[in-house]
């Protein structure tokens, strides 16, 4: 077995409106947080001091940041999709703050399919994430899939790529 046939490729045909996705769960940490912020080069303070986050701001503790949450939704939908699966575009409402000791849990569910004009294969995705009960993030996300084994939408340019 090659690394590749690791992560099976979903195609559009395997899905329908309403199906639900698996769900992603995490064990936040303080290092999950810090590493995100460094990673995105978020240097804002409320993001890896926990005294400034608490008596500045007013959270119980540091917390993620935008980008951080952004690349756990794609960590969520490529899980999901494999490889082959390509973002087009997404959308997220940030509410209450996700900080350490926080068990995230991504969930979402196929609102729609489509082939386009060009004959690209769409899914529209609306995905949750929880901590303790309540929804901490609600994300849109529109992601192109196969429509069959030699389809590769990470191929298309130009016309042929209308996310």
């Amino acid at each position: 077995m090659t690394n590749r046939d690791a992560y099976p490729t979903l195609l559009l045909q395997d899905i329908g409106a309403g199906d639900a996705l698996p769900e992603l769960r995490h064990t936040v940490t303080a290092t999950t947080v810090i590493l995100g912020a460094l990673a995105s080069r978020d240097w804002r303070p409320m993001h890896h001091d926990r005294d400034f986050a608490q008596q500045r701001n007013g959270t119980r503790d540091i917390f993620m940041n935008t980008p951080n949450q952004a690349a756990w939704l794609e960590r969520y939908i490529t899980d999901w999709a494999g490889p082959k699966a390509r973002i087009g575009r997404y959308r997220f409402r940030m509410g209450d703050p996700v900080c350490p000791g926080d068990i995230i849990s991504f969930s979402g569910q196929v609102s729609t399919t489509e082939v386009d004009a060009t004959g690209c294969g769409w899914a529209a995705l609306s995905i949750d994430l929880r901590a303790a009960g309540e929804t901490k993030t609600q994300f849109t996300a529109r992601v192109a899939l196969p429509l069959h084994a030699a389809d590769n939408p990470w191929m298309r340019e130009g016309e042929q790529w209308r996310p």
